[in-house]
């Protein structure tokens, strides 16, 4: 069974790939990826499956902006990271251009062995599922404090969401909401839903 971490490293061209976006198609129809290319990266947005990848050029290949799919070097492209999107219901759908993930709840990956911020081992379960409601509490209550965190705070009077990231694991969350901005936002950020999960390969932000 293809899990979506079990994605990340894999070529545009990869035939896992582009079966496991089929799969969350709810028809038989093709749907085709709004694409952002740059000579260093590439984005294919899925905005109503609530899905955006990212992908790397390999091998010296420089992607030409503004190209479609099918101009794509295909096989020297390696999906980097993953963004997967969540809409709360009281969102007002015009300001938002993706949707909520087309396959939540979703079963995650966890290193079962990690440390706190003492440097104590921690045990923590080997699956973690991710729910739509979630909220900064459940994240940190499973997987417990994060390797990095920030947010909160900034521009336009703090307009950055609370994120935090588990390198170990390849997990980033974003959260949502007026409770996950402000000076006051690490108070009230465990109650804050999360709004997007970006999944990167292990180790790689650290």
């Amino acid at each position: 069974m293809t899990t979506i971490q079990s994605l990340l490293g894999l070529r545009l061209s990869s035939s896992i790939l582009s079966d496991y976006i089929a799969s969350l198609v709810p028809t038989s129809d093709a749907i085709t990826p709004n694409v952002k290319a740059f000579s260093d990266a590439v984005y294919l947005n899925y905005f109503s499956l609530g899905l955006s990848l990212l992908f790397t050029p390999q091998s010296g290949y420089k992607p030409k902006p503004n190209s479609d799919i099918s101009k794509l070097d295909q096989d020297n492209l390696v999906l980097e990271s993953i963004d997967i999107y969540n809409v709360p219901p009281a969102s007002r759908r015009a300001e938002l251009a993706f949707s909520t993930f087309a396959s939540l709840p979703l079963s995650l990956s966890l290193v079962a062995e990690t440390k706190d911020k003492d440097g104590n081992v921690v045990i923590r379960p080997t699956m973690f599922i991710v729910k739509p409601e979630l909220t900064g509490k459940d994240f940190v209550g499973t997987l417990h404090e994060p390797d990095r965190k920030g947010g909160g705070a900034g521009p336009s009077s703090g307009s950055i969401g609370i994120w935090c990231e588990w390198s170990n694991d390849g997990i980033m969350v974003e959260f949502g909401g007026e409770g996950a901005r402000g000076p006051q936002a690490w108070e009230r950020g465990k109650d804050a839903t999360w709004k997007v999960l970006t999944l990167f390969t292990p180790g790689r932000r650290v």
